[in-house]
């Protein structure tokens, strides 16, 4: 395995932790794979039920390493660095059928910041900090942030933040719906920790028909919307975690959800 990420798998939880934070996680071409490869085999790994992103030291992503892309004999050149490397993780983290829960430690920003937006749930440390910073270097924003920052927080905000490249703290960033929730930082491994232990111990395959809903909620009118959901409303209600969602309501205990 990389040494640019590190990898833990506990409670059915995989986490995946961005692991260069001598240069706070910014991507190289060898940490793009090494987080595709991960994601890719959680993906399709029964055991596990809930994917974790996060970051290693003070920073969670600081975006694309600037060495790499200034220094002629490591640049792959730009078509590569999103073609091959940002695109793919979007892509994955949307079509991954299980939950994927971004664990925001520091600061996010560039491609770092929008792959975190681009997860299932965003929670943040109260010391993290959210920033569009490719204006600031004349390039525009990346890894979907031109798709998904206007849809979280509205296209006036999300255009002032993309063009000015202003810092969001957690708070703020709560606020305008940008993230699910923050924590203090002395709370924020612990509520990090249950809420990812909370996902895995859910029906995994309603929760993949959610998120695959949603992704078409994107894009679909009401209609298409609402045809979706009654087609994966009767596939979720097939399931064996259905059928046991029910039963325990009955008898009035804890359901023991199986993922299937």
């Amino acid at each position: 395995m990389s040494q640019t990420i590190q990898v833990d798998i506990k409670d059915r939880v995989a986490t995946i932790r961005l692991n260069r934070p001598e240069v706070f996680n910014s991507f190289n071409r060898e940490m793009a794979f090494a987080v595709q490869s991960e994601l890719k085999n959680f993906a399709t790994n029964p055991d596990i039920r809930a994917i974790v992103l996060t970051g290693s030291g003070k920073a969670f992503c600081a975006g694309q390493d600037l060495k790499e892309v200034t220094d002629p004999s490591l640049n792959p050149g730009f078509k590569a660095i999103l073609e091959e490397h940002y695109n793919p993780i979007i892509q994955l983290i949307r079509e991954t059928p299980k939950p994927i829960l971004a664990a925001v430690n520091g600061v996010a920003a560039g491609a770092g910041a929008n792959i975190a937006l681009a997860c299932d749930i965003v929670v943040a440390s109260e010391q993290a900090a959210f920033i569009q910073a490719f204006s600031k270097i004349g390039l525009i924003p990346d890894s979907a942030g031109t798709f998904f920052l206007p849809r979280l927080i509205g296209f006036q905000k999300a255009s002032a933040l993309a063009m000015l490249g202003d810092k969001v703290d957690a708070q703020e960033a709560e606020r305008l719906g940008m993230i699910y929730k923050y924590y203090p930082t002395k709370d924020f491994e612990d509520e990090v920790n249950k809420l990812a232990v909370k996902l895995g111990d859910m029906p995994t395959k309603a929760l993949a028909l959610t998120k695959e809903a949603l992704n078409h909620a994107l894009v679909n009118n009401l209609d298409e919307q609402l045809a979706l959901e009654s087609q994966f409303q009767i596939e979720a209600a097939s399931s064996q975690d259905y059928t046991e969602g029910v039963s325990a309501f009955v008898q009035k205990r804890k359901p023991e959800f199986k993922g299937k």
